[in-house]
């Protein structure tokens, strides 16, 4: 049987095997001198069945591949919704909604700018990810899984306690643990090892989801400002059939400009966003003793 906590492991193992074959011992010697190695994928499936504990790389070729398209197709959700991806990419669609230029700056576009934007903010988690757990598993200093996976995980949740903190957003931790049968009356009494992944990352989304509808509230009330005065100009002059929405939109789109909107909102975002030792105090009772 496979471990509570062991699939968010394989997840990550897998995806830096797939970056980093070299690291795995997935590159075969170049064919020629000063040609790029040749990555064997017969290997890297091999390697997926490897990290499974218990499995010794007893796979089909058939699951093995099953198991890597699994993966390919959950990690990247998983791991966008355990970042600042999520706070982002709302507030930006809300901009847009709030601009009403409809499909301007394209989907594309946001979703792009939230990706980068994230991978900055997240660079110190990511690497301290990679240097604690990921990088002595890989090279053999660690040779447990669950010692990689614990070393694997703490910056991540390091991460997540930090935006619930900061936020004081602690009502959907002590849902998700009232709904798993965790005693929450006092929670003084409580620590942070009391709160699983499978816990944490619920609570960690709800908490991000309402600061990003928080900040987009924010960010609509000068556009609104604008559309009701535009409005209320129109009715006075007997304009009715005049959409105001075209009218208010140069202005929208001149104000957002004049202010440097974009560097201003992106800039407001990333400040917002704590690293886990710009936290001090901890706030609403769980303490930072435990894993």
């Amino acid at each position: 049987m496979i471990r509570r906590g062991s699939w968010w492991f394989i997840v990550v193992i897998a995806m830096v095997a797939l970056a980093s074959p070299v690291a795995f011992g997935q590159v075969s010697e170049p064919t020629s001198p000063g040609s790029p190695p040749v990555i064997n994928p017969i290997e890297v499936l091999e390697d997926v069945s490897n990290v499974v504990p218990g499995l010794d790389g007893q796979l089909s070729t058939t699951l093995n591949i099953m198991v890597l398209l699994t993966i390919l197709a959950l990690a990247p959700s998983i791991l966008l919704l355990c970042t600042c991806f999520t706070r982002i990419v709302i507030v930006l669609g809300l901009l847009r909604q709030a601009l009403g230029t409809q499909g301007l700056p394209p989907t594309q576009v946001i979703i792009g700018l939230s990706l980068f934007i994230s991978f900055v903010v997240m660079a110190p988690t990511l690497n301290a990810m990679y240097a604690n757990g990921i990088k002595p598993y890989a090279e053999g200093e660690i040779t447990s899984y669950e010692e990689a996976w614990q070393q694997t995980k703490q910056p991540l949740r390091d991460y997540m306690f930090a935006q619930i903190e900061a936020t004081g957003n602690w009502s959907g931790v002590y849902m998700m643990l009232n709904f798993r049968g965790v005693d929450t009356s006092d929670p003084g009494s409580l620590e942070r090892s009391d709160v699983d992944m499978v816990t944490l990352i619920p609570a960690f989304i709800l908490s991000e989801l309402k600061v990003a509808f928080l900040v987009g509230f924010r960010v609509f009330l000068p556009f609104l400002v604008i559309d009701l005065v535009i409005a209320s100009m129109l009715v006075s002059m007997g304009m009715l059939m005049l959409p105001p929405v075209l009218i208010s939109l140069p202005f929208k789109i001149l104000l957002f400009v004049l202010v440097d909107g974009w560097s201003l909102l992106v800039g407001s975002l990333m400040t917002g966003i704590y690293q886990p030792e710009a936290i001090q105090h901890v706030i609403g009772g769980l303490t930072g003793a435990g894993p």
